[in-house]
């Protein structure tokens, strides 16, 4: 399966762009790919089409919506999947024409007002004033957390290596800007154009410049230090924001931290996966926390108080007498919050208490248990709720 590529970088725009300029790259990616427009094509072209229309109209359906655009920002793909990120395709792709309507509120009308040549009419013009936008690549990277920080949240340094613009000629390429030539393959626009005649028409594409690779622009003197990319390579800081309640395997996405993009383009983003150290007594499930609290026989019948753990500190937890091995006591709001945007409130704390049974007696012990086994008070009494619990342990041991 191909790696997904980040929705700003399938769309061409910038993690600022309006909401107009996201929609305006949505109807030109939905003119360039939408399978309609392939259907002469060959079956790896129309495979291609496919592929960039469903990218293009997953990528649109996060960044349109404020909601899911801004869980998108903070946690990447984490943020969006499972919450309808991603079209329905069960149905077929759509008219082309309804989509562009839907976009613009019906002031295209028909294909007709593209030109006179249908598809191959409108020739997609507009590319061919478009030169090509780097974008640096993205770094991944993990930190490690302990459950009193994950409870809080907390402030990481993860150290990179990374793309930079180089000191030297400022990102350009070269220290001279004349030495910054228009390319002569594509006169500056970063695309060459390819007509093709068919039996279907006239089909008008681009594609990336071979010499500029998109740039529109050559270097004829490149800079010493960086060879002309216009990048050099450093070991850096960054300092990430980790919000309270992230779990194992949670990717939060810091814009703009990645690699730098050749000649001043758009930087790519730092990927922080989150790890979980173990916890010496407690264990988490979700925004719930387990505890296990052994107590004496002893404790078990007379009743006592114990200390129980908690990741804001200690909890004086009262045992009624008379509690039974496997009891569970759940602690309101003891366990961890909800990681935003992902829920409200906190998770509980469940304490579960399991009673210890000596496994040798000396003979006054062993006289004294003796003289008690046949006394009322010994012998097996079940309330309902004690059978309830006894037949919850009977599942759990038969599973």
């Amino acid at each position: 399966m191909a790696e997904r590529r980040d929705y700003y970088e399938v769309l061409g725009v910038d993690k600022n762009a309006s909401a107009d300029d996201i929609k305006a790259a949505y109807r030109k990616a939905a003119l360039k790919w939408h399978p309609d427009r392939w259907v002469s094509g060959s079956d790896q072209e129309k495979k291609t089409a496919e592929e960039k229309f469903k990218e293009a109209s997953e990528a649109y359906s996060v960044l349109s919506d404020p909601d899911k655009k801004a869980r998108y920002d903070q946690f990447g793909f984490a943020g969006t999947d499972g919450a309808g990120g991603a079209p329905d395709w069960s149905q077929g792709f759509g008219n082309l024409n309804d989509i562009l309507n839907d976009l613009f509120g019906g002031r295209f009308g028909g294909f007709g007002g593209f030109g006179s040549g249908g598809f191959g009419g409108f020739g997609f013009g507009g590319g061919q004033s478009q030169q090509r936008v780097f974008r640096g690549r993205d770094i991944r990277t993990s930190v490690t957390l302990t459950l009193e920080e994950i409870n809080s949240g907390v402030e990481k340094e993860v150290t990179i290596e990374r793309n930079r613009p180089c000191p030297d000629c400022q990102g350009k390429g070269t220290r001279n800007s004349s030495d910054i030539k228009t390319c002569p393959t594509c006169k500056g626009s970063g695309q060459v154009q390819n007509i093709t005649n068919s039996l279907f028409g006239r089909t008008v594409a681009y594609s990336t410049c071979p010499q500029c690779q998109g740039e529109g622009k050559v270097v004829t003197n490149p800079c010493r230090t960086c060879g002309g990319t216009g990048l050099v390579r450093r070991r850096e800081t960054v300092r990430v924001k980790i919000p309270a309640g992230v779990e194992e395997g949670m990717q939060l996405t810091v814009r703009s931290e990645g690699h730098s993009a050749p000649h001043n383009g758009t930087n790519g983003d730092l990927l922080v996966v989150i790890k979980e150290t173990g916890h010496p007594q407690l264990k988490r499930q979700g925004t719930d926390l387990y505890y296990t609290q052994v107590i004496s026989v002893m404790d078990a019948m007379l009743g006592c108080e114990v200390t129980v753990p908690c990741l804001d500190g200690s909890y004086r937890l009262k045992i009624d007498a008379g509690t039974q091995s496997g009891t569970t006591v759940k602690l309101r709001g003891k366990g961890l919050p909800a990681v935003s945007g992902y829920g409200s409130g906190r998770g509980d704390l469940f304490v579960q208490i399991m009673v210890w049974i000596p496994r040798k007696l000396n003979r006054d012990e062993r006289k004294a248990m003796e003289d008690m086994k046949y006394s009322d008070s010994f012998r097996p009494n079940l309330s309902r709720d004690d059978k309830n619990l006894f037949e919850k342990l009977g599942k759990k041991f038969d599973e």
